[in-house]
């Protein structure tokens, strides 16, 4: 099988192999990363990256920069908030963008499909950094990565997620990765924050923590917005601290070696306790680290578009 993709749109559409080939390819780019952080890898040498993100998220933009730089690629910043302040299209900045020579555009955009739409009309490979409340692929990368780092595997592993997973981009792609992948996947949230039923097959539905988290083997919790409560699909913060946060005392309801993740921003004390956070079966900050090596295997895939690579290599 050849992995021969010019974009990188989600997690929905490739396969398991194709998965487990990024992954591979992200552990070989984390090496090089550790190995040399003084010195950069040669792989995107005279390759332009421009990102072009229509939502605020300093974090992501600077990893995926920093992914670039490591790999011998110019940056363009495209500060596109002006552009769509002046009325601006996607499709324009696009094609514009494209014109200056991009090889990668970056997007990230709050309308979901923003960025199939836009590698209909680009000649550049498009990833997608996350698009309104459809998918945030490369995030679930980073994910799995630190999972198979700490676990070895995703077979018959059971992955709780808990927050509000209706609005939540990375809930989704990590749902339909991990399912793909074998593993057991459980999700817990009030039921005004649970997406329909067609969107969870396969997935084992809780409306209450405590009862979701029994034998978790890795819990995921998910950022919870005000936003929510204002419209009204929330009774209260306190009240969904009370019955969702992760704490201490519900921990104890896992596996004695499960670890805990969040995608972050964090709420503290919100969905997740400090203890908890700066706890031993905390690995948050493993996954941030992870973040740059599985963006530099995705522009080193997809800048050999039209070569192919070989799965079984």
């Amino acid at each position: 099988m050849i992995f021969n993709r010019k974009h990188f749109l989600d997690v929905k559409s490739l396969s398991a192999q194709e998965i487990h080939y990024i992954l591979n390819t992200a552990q070989k780019m984390k090496y090089v990363l550790l190995a040399s952080r003084s010195n950069v890898a040669p792989h995107l040498k005279g390759k332009t990256v421009a990102t072009l993100f229509a939502e605020e998220s300093s974090r992501s933009k600077l990893s995926y920069e920093l992914a670039a730089q490591s790999l011998s690629a110019k940056v363009i910043n495209m500060s596109t908030y002006r552009q769509y302040q002046k009325g601006e299209s996607l499709k324009e900045i696009g094609t514009y963008v494209d014109q200056m020579g991009a090889d990668f555009i970056v997007i990230r955009h709050p309308v979901a499909g923003s960025a199939h739409y836009l590698s209909k009309y680009v000649e550049a490979s498009v990833i997608n950094a996350g698009d309104g409340r459809n998918e945030n692929p490369s995030q679930s990368l980073i994910d799995l990565l630190t999972i198979l780092e700490f676990k070895g595997t995703f077979k018959d592993l059971k992955v709780v997620i808990i927050g509000d997973i209706m609005h939540n981009r990375v809930a989704k792609s990590n749902i339909w990765a991990l399912t793909k992948l074998g593993a057991r996947v459980a999700i817990a949230a009030p039921a005004t924050l649970l997406p329909s039923k067609i969107e969870l097959s396969g997935v084992d539905i809780y409306t209450s923590a405590t009862e979701a988290i029994i034998d978790a083997d890795v819990i995921m919790t998910l950022k919870i917005q005000s936003e929510r409560q204002e419209a009204n699909l929330l009774p209260s913060m306190n009240e969904y601290k009370k019955l969702f946060k992760l704490d201490v005392n519900r921990l104890h309801y896992a596996k004695e070696d499960v670890i805990v993740m969040h995608p972050g921003p964090i709420n503290r004390g919100i969905e997740i306790s400090s203890e908890v956070i700066d706890g031993r079966s905390s690995i948050i900050n493993k996954q941030q680290v992870n973040g740059v090596a599985v963006r530099m295997a995705l522009f080193h895939l997809l800048g050999k578009k039209g070569l192919g690579v070989n799965l079984n290599e």
